[in-house]
């Protein structure tokens, strides 16, 4: 990753911070660990693992997944897994993640105290591969407060280019005033939104409210309903925005000063045929167009959105509480209506939506109900197992009343699969990589298999466990010799060739596979899985 990243920040203002050059390795206390990012436990593919499934599933990518471990390692495996990487990696449509503030608070569910440095890497190394997850038309919505904003920012341009900035969304998180604060009283957060390419972003409008459509009226009597007035200038020069018209009762008009007429004089006359100008009640005043209500759509999103829109967080509070009762309170959740309006703007039904922050699980059921397939992630297995899960369960099964499940009308339905993170497979020691002692049998097939880039086919396919292109892989757990090599490859059909991997490997396996297969090669576990700290791919 680190020639990608180099690619991306070249030319451009960027970010320097204490450990911009190394990457992070999450430890088994649920800190970090400063490592070299050409770490064979950073650059490894973690394999994922089903542990459970809940509701229909197919039991296959394409399932609503819920992902136990850390979010590096989980983005890693959606886009470098073949098996997966063929539906995730460029095929998202919306990433939404609200990760840790950095406030320096510790709340209950996890630690949000991260020093700065140890912030802005870990925001990298995930946000580089979202970048690769995103579909052409798709986005990010990053969650965030003034502690690391500004930064987040800065750091988005490097990795996503500053033409892709689409917008900061303001959110009314509390609409209380806190008089206890130093200075100021705040009560909004952020939403940072990038497009993988903005060219090619479309985003959806959201519904019409009672408040929006307060200034239509009929007072005509016009068949087609309520409109509104719109104005018929501009101020920019128009080539045909000169000229005058004559209203119903002979008065003539033209924009003044620095005005044009908005649309050409033969435009003009096609609306006034079709009814389409108010002239005031008398008839006598300046033109303005009729807009009609049934005809515009819904509306483009603003950048501030109020509490009583989309809620805030005592709202979201409420909700987790409904679900689970005051014995279990998560610190941070966010409400569901938020949720519906981002997923409502930035995808449609059917579309992938990933969260790999899923705390409380809100971006997976809000996606749920709104029928787009789901990725969610969640390090913490105390908080999974009390809130992530158990509130994706109830959405499946229709026990979830809260939220915005009576406005999308949810009855349930639908599942997902439960996938862990495994453990590395790499040991460090003296500065050399082990293999760890889980690696054996089909889970150490299994693993060879994601870090060189092959389909896993299982191991019961005679001696091959799985495939790239005309290229078979056959993973030996224990020593390739010359015996060996000859027996695999001849299971090879005409025009294939075949790489061998092996704990051991002797010399004459090396020789014969070289003269009797030109292409096929035999590895070494680890030896030639990792090579200078790199995974070979």
């Amino acid at each position: 990753m680190q020639k990608e990243w180099s690619t991306v920040a070249s030319g451009r203002l960027t970010l320097s911070w204490v450990g911009r050059d190394e990457a992070l390795l999450n430890t088994a206390d649920g800190g970090y660990e400063w490592v070299s990012r050409q770490d064979p436990r950073i650059t490894e593919v973690r394999l994922l693992r089903e542990t459970d499934k809940t509701g229909e599933v197919t039991g296959t990518p394409t399932d609503n997944l819920l992902i136990h471990g850390d979010s590096y390692d989980a983005l890693h495996a959606l886009t470098r897994t073949p098996e997966y990487k063929k539906h995730y990696r460029g095929k998202v449509k919306l990433v939404y993640i609200d990760p840790p503030f950095n406030t320096g608070q510790a709340f209950e569910h996890y630690d949000d105290a991260l020093e700065h440095s140890v912030w802005l890497t870990m925001m990298r190394d995930r946000l580089l591969l979202i970048h690769d997850l995103l579909a052409p038309g798709g986005s990010v919505w990053v969650h965030l407060d003034d502690a690391e904003m500004a930064y987040c920012r800065v750091l988005m341009d490097e990795i996503f280019g500053r033409g892709n900035f689409v917008g900061t969304v303001v959110w009314q998180k509390i609409h209380a005033r806190n008089n206890s604060a130093q200075h100021l009283s705040a009560v909004h957060d952020y939403l940072l939104v990038y497009a993988r390419a903005k060219s090619d972003l479309v985003l959806n409008r959201i519904d019409r409210t009672e408040l929006s459509d307060q200034e239509f009226w009929n007072p005509d009597n016009d068949p087609r309903g309520p409109w509104r007035r719109s104005d018929l200038t501009a101020s920019h020069a128009y080539e045909d925005g000169r000229y005058e018209v004559v209203g119903p009762h002979g008065e003539v008009f033209a924009p003044r000063g620095n005005r044009w007429w908005s649309c050409s004089r033969e435009t003009f006359e096609t609306l006034r045929q079709d009814n389409r100008l108010w002239w005031g009640k008398t008839g006598r005043t300046f033109p303005f167009r009729k807009r009609f209500q049934s005809e515009l759509g819904g509306l483009v999103p603003t950048t501030f959105w109020t509490h009583d829109e989309v809620g805030d967080n005592r709202q979201a509070k409420g909700e987790v509480t409904r679900l689970f009762d005051r014995s279990r309170i998560f610190s941070t959740p966010k409400p569901e209506a938020l949720l519906k309006r981002v997923i409502q703007i930035a995808s449609d039904p059917g579309d992938v939506v990933v969260d790999v922050f899923a705390g409380s699980g809100t971006t997976a059921a809000v996606a749920h109900k709104m029928g787009r397939r789901w990725v969610t992630a969640e390090l913490l297995a105390e908080t999974a197992d009390t809130f992530t899960r158990p509130r994706l369960e109830k959405v499946v099964s229709g026990d979830d009343p809260g939220g915005v499940t009576k406005t999308i009308g949810w009855a349930g339905g639908g599942g997902f699969r439960s996938l862990q993170v495994a453990p590395s497979a790499f040991e460090i020691a003296y500065g050399r990589a082990f293999l760890a002692d889980w690696v054996q049998g089909e889970d150490f097939a299994a693993m060879v298999a994601a870090q060189l880039g092959f389909t896993f086919d299982g191991v019961n396919s005679g001696p091959f466990c799985g495939s790239r292109g005309r290229t078979r892989l056959a993973v030996v757990d224990g020593v390739v010799d010359e015996v060996v090599a000859r027996g695999i490859l001849g299971q090879l059909d005409e025009g294939e060739r075949a790489v061998l991997v092996g704990k051991g490997v002797t010399p004459e396996a090396e020789s014969l596979v070289a003269e009797l297969s030109r292409g096929s090669k035999v590895l070494k576990a680890p030896r030639d899985l990792v090579h200078r700290g790199k995974v070979v791919r």
